[in-house]
């Protein structure tokens, strides 16, 4: 055991919130796709409880080998997924697996894979963003050589992923606003970023596959009588949970919330589990979002603390936006609750985002070990190898 926790590098915290959420999300996602199962695959509830471990196994070791690799690397590499989004995210919303009405898949042939491109999207302009902030602060100020760029690549990717998933494209907006507030950015430049937004918005909704649908969520949510099917399964979920909840496996609405398993799986949680497991999946969160600006706030190099302040922000906001929706806060979105829900290249991501987070962190133990480790060689050689205040030559009286 201690051969193989030797091997996890980084803010050992971190890694504990994800294999604890991770475990928790294969006893949830195997009680909450009971219908799922008997519809699509002959009440063989198995089925999904083997699919689901496989693709958290996945996301673990696409962790792992991120959080091996110097973070350094991924600020060259980000350009490269940067430019290679977006084709796939033009191919996605022409000729992508359309369901729901919205195309935001690849169907990969014989392996019966379907691919997110947004997934890749989000997670490469987060990382881009960081390095060419880190690159231009020196210049931050300047207009056209700093903040064009960085306005453009922010308006490209939102609006394409924004055609086929708002939800998504929103929150990586703002997400990325964060990320430019801590980049030092000023002001006057995040309300232009903001009216590039509107722009973004309106192309979307003149455009996109879900500008309609977009606006009947929110005006279903404005309104004091209509309350949509989902919303309400999902209240009746949650009321019905109390303090204890009713018991792993014990939900009700399963059977009745569409997707129990993804969209709506908090729901299950605090019905199973009660307020104490919604408090302690809360508490998971807030611990990954405290450690996440610890890394912050110690990283020597500013890629670091803006690569991991953007993908921790991507994970938080994600996290409380799908519990917003769940509880009534916020409008209806297709946001899944990461390391919980049920998902394909949604599971990989997330854990490839914890890998990186990861990387800086071991990055910035080591860096701490090493002016530790300067430090007290300065100081050993200020006071004498013997460790005393005397100077090396004075000899002691006999």
């Amino acid at each position: 055991m201690e051969k193989l926790l030797s091997k996890l590098e980084g803010d050992r915290v971190i890694w504990a919130v994800m294999i604890s959420l991770s475990m928790f999300s294969i006893l949830v996602v195997y009680s909450a796709t009971g219908s799922l199962a008997y519809m699509q695959a002959d009440g063989d509830n198995e089925h999904y409880l083997l699919r689901h471990s496989t693709l958290v196994f996945i996301g673990m070791i696409g962790a792992y080998v991120c959080h091996k690799v110097d973070y350094i690397f991924y600020s060259r590499l980000s350009r490269y997924a940067l430019l290679l989004s977006i084709p796939l995210l033009l191919f996605t919303w022409f000729f992508g697996s359309e369901i729901n009405s919205a195309s935001r898949w690849i169907s990969i042939p014989f392996i019966n894979f379907t691919f997110q491109p947004s997934d890749l999207a989000r997670l490469a302009l987060i990382t881009n963003m960081a390095s060419m902030l880190w690159k231009r602060q020196r210049d931050i100020g300047e207009f056209n050589k700093a903040i064009v760029p960085l306005l453009v690549w922010t308006g490209i990717i939102c609006g394409l992923i924004g055609v086929s998933d708002i939800s998504t494209a929103s929150l990586l907006f703002l997400t990325i606003m964060l990320q430019l507030f801590i980049g030092r950015v000023p002001v006057k430049y995040l309300v232009m970023l903001v009216g590039i937004g509107i722009l973004a918005g309106a192309f979307v909704y003149q455009f996109g596959q879900r500008g309609g649908t977009a606006v009947s969520r929110l005006t279903s949510f404005m309104s004091e009588t209509e309350v949509p099917y989902q919303a309400e399964q999902s209240y009746i979920a949650i009321s019905t949970g109390g303090l204890w909840g009713k018991g792993v496996g014990d939900s009700t609405q399963r059977n009745f919330l569409p997707h129990s398993y993804s969209d709506f799986v908090f729901a299950i949680v605090v019905e199973e589990y009660g307020l104490i497991g919604a408090i302690v999946i809360i508490g998971l969160y807030l611990t990954l979002l405290y450690r996440g600006m610890i890394i912050v706030a110690n990283s020597q190099k500013a890629f670091g603390g803006l690569l991991a302040s953007g993908l921790t922000f991507s994970l938080i906001l994600q996290s409380f936006v799908h519990m917003g929706v769940v509880v009534g806060l916020l409008p209806l979105t297709g946001l899944p609750l990461p390391l919980i829900s049920m998902g394909g290249t949604s599971l990989l991501f997330t854990g490839m985002t914890i890998g990186i987070i990861l990387s800086v962190s071991k990055s910035t133990q080591e860096e701490s070990e090493e002016v530790r480790f300067k430090r007290a060689e300065r100081s050993k050689k200020r006071m004498g190898q013997d460790g005393t205040n005397r100077p090396k030559n004075v000899r002691l009286n006999s």
